[in-house]
């Protein structure tokens, strides 16, 4: 399948399953959970969707953004949340050391405030500085944060580790960070 239609549907997907499924008026379960056909019917004004173009940016996606139900009837995004979805996910041991990448432009308040999720409902973590670097640089030039992720544990943070492999926590204070 072409590529840019791919990318065209994998961006509207997460901007109705992670943001604003208001804009078609998608109805999302609490556990981030949407219909594939309504999703077909109600984007019809936006984007041409298929079962079939879902299912390739489902198995195509290399970040695994999205799952689909055991049933195939519905999907969701595995993190990344803008809106409150329960994702059920479950507290977890992290690595003693995760990143964080970013772009350099935002150092400075990182270093003021430490990492909050913005918008998101998580700070999202990657067990790898390879995988920091790619997402830092999506938004200009790559720097990596460390987070001591086992001290934090240590003292009580929660971790959790979503479908596709990102470590989520709700903030990591300062004293975490090695820059």
């Amino acid at each position: 399948m072409d590529n840019k239609i791919t990318t065209h549907a994998s961006k509207f997907l997460s901007l109705v399953l992670r943001h604003q499924p208001e804009i078609i008026n998608l109805e999302i379960d609490e556990y981030g959970w949407a219909l594939i056909d309504d999703i077909i019917a109600l984007s019809r004004d936006k984007i041409r969707l298929t079962r079939e173009l879902i299912e390739e940016v489902v198995i195509t996606s290399d970040k695994q953004r999205y799952s689909l139900s055991d049933d195939g009837k519905y999907i969701r995004a595995n993190q990344g949340h803008s809106i409150k979805v329960n994702l059920q996910l479950h507290p977890k041991e992290p690595p003693a050391m995760l990143y964080h990448g970013t772009a350099t432009r935002f150092v400075e308040s990182i270093k003021a405030e430490g990492l909050k999720p913005g918008k998101r409902q998580h700070v999202h973590l990657s067990s790898n500085i390879e995988t920091a670097i790619s997402v830092g640089s999506r938004h200009g030039k790559p720097t990596v944060i460390k987070i001591q992720a086992e001290l934090m544990h240590t003292q009580g943070y929660e971790f959790f580790l979503s479908d596709n492999e990102v470590w989520l926590t709700s903030s990591v204070p300062l004293e975490f960070l090695i820059f």
